[in-house]
């Protein structure tokens, strides 16, 4: 186990870099001119110029990006343009409600997806397998910008149980954080679970039919054992990796919904470096998020050999 991980750990060096490459390539050749938003459309040329050569970007690209995979190698991840703060620091002070949602919404995904396939699959052809189903083509049909309008006209504006926008942090306590991040977990957490209730049911259905199934309950096992101790350990593990993706697709994602209920997480941070142009931020943003990719199928790949012993990484 510990020569898999350190081998998966060497094998994304290359991938980081890779990242890296591209990002560093794509912010250069995209029009745009970081000085010039800094100063405005009134600033002269000469003083363009000037604030051209004090950030770096008068240098050769070939030495800026050695530079720059420099600094990444010694864990700086350079100065904010527009900030001026470290980019570290930066990210650090938008990453609570990024995770916080992220975490959040993984359950409710979780919580509505896992039962509704597992449900889907052993009553299929049924009303409720019919139900399940096309309640998850829906929620995985409607855009999540659209669901997110919808839940704060229902639950915010109609209702108001719920605050429409904005963000409080844990500093504030866990309940008043909670009801700013209801709504938000609900519109990324309601897509997730129809794309896990779609495997869900689709692998179920897989391993329902199989002869160790058919054993277990000649042998007299209750259904409920049968479904949740023969059935769905043997179809977890690409119910597994859906969660994987989940997760680190929500982590680096959620700029949509980050924008239409103002919080002030990586996702929206993301979009106002692109705006502003600030290289270093959107340059460490996603390294992390692709850093973060990379982790989460690592923890995922550990699992399966605790959920299926037949599994052994060497």
């Amino acid at each position: 186990m510990f020569r898999y991980i350190i081998r998966r750990l060497l094998l994304a060096v290359p991938v980081m870099v890779l990242v890296a490459t591209a990002v560093f390539l794509l912010l250069h050749i995209v029009p745009g001119d970081p000085a010039g938003v800094m100063l405005g459309p009134d600033a002269t040329e000469e003083r363009r110029m000037e604030l051209r050569r004090q950030l770096g970007l008068e240098d050769p690209l070939p030495a800026q990006y050695v530079a720059f995979l420099g600094k990444v190698v010694q864990g700086d991840l350079g100065q904010s343009y527009f900030l001026q703060k470290p980019v570290s620091d930066t990210l650090l002070e938008r990453v609570q409600p990024t995770v916080m949602l992220t975490i959040l919404a993984t359950l409710i995904s979780i919580c509505i997806g896992l039962p509704t396939g597992i449900l889907a699959a052993h009553f299929r052809g049924s009303w409720l397998d019919v139900i399940s189903t096309g309640m998850a083509i829906i929620g995985a049909s409607i855009p999540t910008f659209v669901m997110g309008l919808l839940l704060i006209l229902v639950f915010a504006t109609g209702l108001k149980w719920l605050p429409t926008t904005g963000y409080e942090s844990l500093d504030k306590g866990v309940g008043e954080a909670l009801r700013y991040m209801i709504l938000p977990a609900f519109t990324l957490g309601l897509a997730s679970s129809a794309l896990l209730a779609r495997i869900t049911r689709s692998m179920m259905l897989d391993v329902l039919g199989q002869d160790y199934v058919r054993t277990a309950r000649a042998k007299g096992l209750g259904e409920f054992m049968v479904v949740m101790r023969h059935a769905l350990k043997n179809a977890f593990i690409p119910v597994l990796t859906t969660i994987g993706i989940i997760i680190a697709s929500l982590l680096g994602g959620a700029v949509i919904t980050e924008q239409i209920f103002n919080l002030p997480g990586m996702g929206r941070l993301l979009i106002l470096s692109i705006s502003r142009r600030d290289f270093p931020v959107i340059q460490g943003a996603i390294l992390t998020i692709a850093t973060v990719y990379v982790l989460v199928n690592l923890i995922v790949d550990m699992t399966y050999s605790f959920i299926d012993p037949r599994i052994r990484h060497s």
